[in-house]
């Protein structure tokens, strides 16, 4: 386990990058009560191909042009319960997240998240051992660069 000395802090919310997925910035509530990460997605498909399932999700507003659809294999299907105490079972993931200069994998479900205020929900497995987080600070570690795309779901 790494010296906690010595880890980077995180603020409640943060930008993160998906480039798996081709998401160059995503604003990300990082939550250590929730055990998952969590993407907002505008609709999902799931289809069997050479006997492996995959997924098909939209990524973007419903009402733009900047909705895109992206694929990947399916990791799992786990029942999630959300902070209203609904249990789902939701379609997972594995993706790369970008963060504080490190990439590595992260397990994520994909669902619809239309009515939260940010569309990534970043898990405290995601988190594990790599930061420290202070809930009383915002975007610690700084804003996307300008020369960054801007995804529809930032």
């Amino acid at each position: 386990m790494p010296d906690p000395a010595t880890l980077p802090v995180l603020g409640w919310r943060e930008w993160l990058v998906l480039p798996d997925l081709g998401i160059t910035a995503i604003r990300a509530k990082v939550d250590t009560g929730a055990r998952s990460s969590a993407l907002h997605v505008e609709s999902i498909e799931t289809a069997r191909r050479d006997g492996v399932e995959w997924v098909r999700f939209a990524l973007g507003d419903d009402c733009t042009a900047l909705r895109r659809w992206v694929e990947a294999p399916v990791l799992d299907r786990r029942w999630v319960t959300d902070s209203g105490g609904h249990r789902t079972e939701r379609v997972f993931i594995r993706t790369t997240l970008r963060l504080a200069g490190a990439d590595w994998p992260i397990d994520m479900n994909l669902s619809r998240r239309t009515r939260m205020l940010f569309p990534m929900l970043l898990g405290r497995t995601a988190m594990a051992g790599r930061f420290l987080v202070d809930p009383s600070r915002s975007f610690a570690l700084g804003e996307p660069r300008a020369d960054q795309d801007r995804p529809a779901v930032a």
